[in-house]
């Protein structure tokens, strides 16, 4: 049996870019680091960052911000819980009180709750910072339990993580509460540089988003959910730069949503549960601390900007991906073609 030790596995990885963004969030060019063994993967998305260079840049726009953790607990009966769960939201200030005392960072939100029998969830949200937050709220989120056991000594402890939160798995609360970063990342591209460096046209990048993402992805069952593969690039990404790379799980869950608008296109993608941060967590790693520093994710701004710049970054890059992709899928032959030339 080989002896338990740590060691790194490598993995390739390209600077892809620059990618072009205009906007508050992220503005110049800036070229992103992606850890892939999918090889074909840098290619596309550097053929999606010159299409923003060439079409004004790419604006990102940041909805929302929060970290989750759900606590449960049981009481005697469903009445019994509803009664308990008024008697906390009446001391919500206190509640915010636990929380700020467990980190210089985390402060409440908000709180949801859902009961079923006599099982009560609590989903703490939280702002964190700089940081993705799992662990500040999850330390937060059992010094509200402990209180909460101690104020209401009739319920009992079920879970410190009752699944309400929801971690690293696809989920219909995540995006309509919210965890993570809530980014939308858009472009508005001539028809002249559709045809030139895409070879498409607006007209067939919107029946395949119809008839592929929204149609195709509704019969597959998808869970809101409406894109090619987000997944791929974030994955590459989240390794390049330190994440929780699990998080692609409800990371993925993103729409793309574009329009015709005379001869140009107008492309989108909506991610709303990107969880990323620019501390913690793998950021002690001194390759992913240099790419942080390269994308300019390390610079001295208030707590938290760092963090809503990577996701916007993040968020530009999967637009790249995700805009080659489709083109590539509008023509017949292409995808299949072009991986067989560069990955064998």
């Amino acid at each position: 049996m080989r002896a338990k030790s740590t060691f790194v596995t490598p993995l390739p990885t390209q600077w892809v870019g620059p990618i072009l963004f205009r906007g508050d969030l992220v503005s110049g060019e800036v070229s992103v680091p992606l850890a892939t063994f999918e090889t074909p993967l840098w290619p596309s998305t550097a053929r999606g960052a010159g299409v923003s260079r060439h079409a004004g840049g790419i604006q990102v726009t940041l909805v929302d911000e929060r970290m989750t953790r759900s606590i449960a607990v049981r009481a005697q009966d469903a009445a019994s819980a509803h009664q308990a769960w008024q008697r906390i939201e009446a001391q919500t200030d206190k509640v915010a009180e636990i929380i700020s005392s467990t980190s210089r960072f985390a402060r409440l939100i908000k709180l949801n709750r859902q009961i079923a029998g006599n099982l009560l969830f609590i989903r703490i949200e939280c702002s964190t910072g700089d940081a993705s937050g799992h662990n500040m709220v999850t330390k937060a989120a059992e010094a509200v339990l402990n209180w909460v056991l101690d104020d209401q000594p009739q319920l009992a402890y079920a879970s410190i993580s009752g699944n309400l939160c929801t971690d690293k798995k696809a989920s219909a609360a995540n995006g309509l509460l919210g965890r993570g970063k809530y980014v939308i990342a858009e472009v508005e591209i001539p028809g002249r540089l559709l045809r030139r460096m895409l070879r498409t046209t607006p007209e067939q990048m919107v029946a395949l988003n119809l008839e592929k993402n929204l149609i195709g992805g509704n019969l597959a069952g998808s869970l809101r959910s409406a894109n090619a593969h987000f997944a791929n690039i974030l994955l590459a990404f989240y390794l390049a730069t330190g994440q929780d790379a699990a998080n692609i799980i409800e990371g993925s869950q993103g729409i793309v949503h574009c329009e015709a608008r005379g001869e140009d296109l107008y492309f989108s993608c909506t991610l709303p549960n990107l969880i990323v941060g620019s501390v913690g967590a793998g950021k002690g790693n001194e390759q992913v601390e240099e790419n942080l520093r390269l994308m300019g994710c390390k610079e001295e701004r208030e707590a938290g900007e760092n963090a809503r710049r990577l996701a916007g970054i993040c968020a530009g890059a999967v637009l790249c991906g995700e805009l080659s992709l489709m083109a590539a899928q509008t023509n017949p032959g292409e995808l299949v073609r072009t991986h067989m030339e560069l990955e064998r």
